[in-house]
């Protein structure tokens, strides 16, 4: 039975990328106190929560998923207690806070792994990691035939002429789960950042951790690293995963039992399918898992047909809710995504991200939002080399799969860079340069033009938390002419979109309560959504 305290069901959770939030030092770097400063912002857009990115202490090559410390505070964003203040903040607006935990691989700067790499082949020390000796005569190849997920092997040869894994990059090596000392030490950390009070974790690479035990060649190496989203089935979706999160929902479990505030585990699941997604929601595994489906679905309605209908089968039907997202901080944007990738978007991308964006809302279940999406940014594809910072651009030295361009600092105000993401040093510039034509997105703008994404998300924002039959539930799916989508949520709530060229007859009389774009009565323009309150 459902209590009171699953607030997370049908919760719009807000993913905050902290070093391109807001900077309050100066040095161009996003930190906690700049969040802290933006809250309010947050509580005026109408989510329910945020999530942070990475902020412990970090070499930074991949920009804080290379954890050094997992229970502290990376000088660049600040320390302990100007965390504590940002959750006091938080928690008086009655905005939850999840973490970023980074389970599957470490720095190889923690402690850990300096402590194996200074010790004996087959120490204990080495087996908290994947250490293994190379084959051939010297031992001078790889253990096995594995890619990194950002190009490369996915081995790395030490001093001694022993390999470890790491299915990112070299400067992250991954746990050995196997060795029961590792979970022993993420218990640790959870209950270290349980009692500072958050609200739960968005825990990185959740189909991970565990690797075949034999550790045997993969049949086909290309495909398993030809994208970022490949999965390596000798690496990833290992059963003995699935132990982990019962345990960690235990952790939580105890905690909500003290205070009857409920603590949320959401998954990022990179699997094959639906089906196999719904394992990881199962009741005594992780609360939510990110649905990729949607965010991955061209724009075609049957295809956007397809994957919602998967989603609710399979995931909904383990008592769990769909976890929605349409984009995070390793994909294109989605203006740009649906358009042109020109440097300022295009008109049609804009147009199918606004209608993506309240379909999304209207959807059973829970979303999450990146920021910037409710701003319109579009993808900054015309970054110089010198400037990008992504590990896949370094180690591949390609360009087309890096995300530098999803990650420039927000633009909060003002006609030139830095646009009110730094300030307090004159002259200070953000990590990574802002374009001019952000100009057109500020904040501040946005606030005052009611025709903004900024406030297309905030009224869907209202409406779904106002209206009865948005959120949790369930959906009927109604008969259209082809390219579009159209369903019922409710007592009454229909929500179409048109994802063709051409208008179309609405499927509801009448002026909708809310439209992504112009819409008049009886009328569903191209590359539009819109929500009706109907008999239907």
């Amino acid at each position: 039975m459902l209590s009171k305290y699953h607030w997370w069901r049908d919760a719009v959770i807000y993913q905050v990328y902290v070093r391109s939030f807001l900077d309050s030092t100066g040095d161009g770097v996003g930190d906690l106190a700049g969040v802290r400063a933006g809250l309010p912002y947050l509580k005026k857009l109408g989510v329910d929560g945020i999530w942070l990115s990475p902020f412990y202490p970090s070499p930074q090559h991949d920009h804080g998923y290379d954890v050094a410390d997992y229970c502290g505070v990376d000088p660049l964003f600040g320390d302990l207690a100007e965390f504590d203040l940002l959750m006091a903040a938080a928690h008086r607006l009655g905005i939850k806070v999840l973490l970023d935990i980074v389970p599957n691989h470490c720095s190889s700067e923690h402690p850990w792994f300096r402590e194996a790499l200074d010790s004996e082949p087959g120490s204990p020390a080495r087996a908290r990691f994947h250490f293994a000796d190379g084959r051939g005569p010297d031992g001078g190849e790889p253990p096995n035939n594995w890619h990194a997920m950002f190009g490369g092997p996915a081995w790395t040869r030490v001093a001694d002429g022993q390999w470890y894994l790491h299915m990112f990059t070299p400067e992250q090596p991954d746990w050995n789960w196997r060795t029961p000392e590792v979970a022993a030490e993420f218990d640790r950390v959870l209950r270290f950042w349980l009692d500072r009070g958050v609200d739960g974790f968005r825990i990185d690479v959740a189909a991970g951790l565990y690797k075949h035990p034999e550790l045997p060649d993969s049949e086909d190496p290309e495909a398993d690293a030809r994208t970022r989203d490949s999965v390596n089935p000798l690496a990833w979706n290992q059963p003995e995963v699935h132990a982990v999160w019962r345990q960690w929902r235990a952790t939580c479990e105890e905690y909500t039992a003290r205070d009857g505030r409920e603590r949320l585990l959401v998954g990022e699941v990179s699997v094959p399918t639906a089906r196999e997604h719904a394992l990881y929601v199962r009741p005594d595994e992780l609360h939510q898992a990110f649905f990729f489906d949607l965010l991955g679905a061209p724009w075609d309605a049957d295809a956007f047909r397809k994957v919602i209908s998967e989603a609710m089968q399979d995931i909904a039907g383990t008592g769990s809710t769909v976890t929605w997202v349409l984009n995070n901080h390793d994909q294109v944007r989605t203006v740009t995504r649906y358009g042109e990738p020109a440097p300022e978007g295009s008109g049609l991308g804009a147009a199918r991200a606004r209608a993506a964006a309240l379909l999304m809302l209207a959807l059973p279940g829970a979303a999450y939002i990146y920021q910037g999406e409710e701003l319109g940014l579009p993808e900054v594809v015309d970054l110089p080399d010198d400037v990008l910072t992504d590990p896949i651009f370094r180690r591949t030295g390609s360009r087309a799969r890096i995300r530098d361009g999803c990650r420039v600092p927000l633009p909060w105000s003002g006609q030139a860079s830095p646009f009110g993401f730094t300030s307090g040093v004159e002259g200070a510039k953000p990590w990574l340069p802002q374009p001019d034509y952000f100009a057109e997105y500020a904040t501040d703008r946005a606030l005052v033009d009611t025709r903004s994404f900024w406030h297309l998300y905030r009224d869907g924002l209202q409406l779904r938390r106002s209206l009865p039959q948005l959120g949790e539930g369930a959906l009927s799916w109604l008969d259209t002419p082809p390219g579009v989508l159209a369903f019922t949520r409710g007592d009454g709530l229909v929500c179409a979109v048109n994802f063709g060229t051409a208008p179309t007859p609405a499927p509801v009389s009448g002026t909708p309560l809310l439209s992504s774009g112009p819409c008049p009565a009886g009328v569903l323009p191209a590359a539009t959504a819109a929500w009706w309150l109907s008999d239907l």
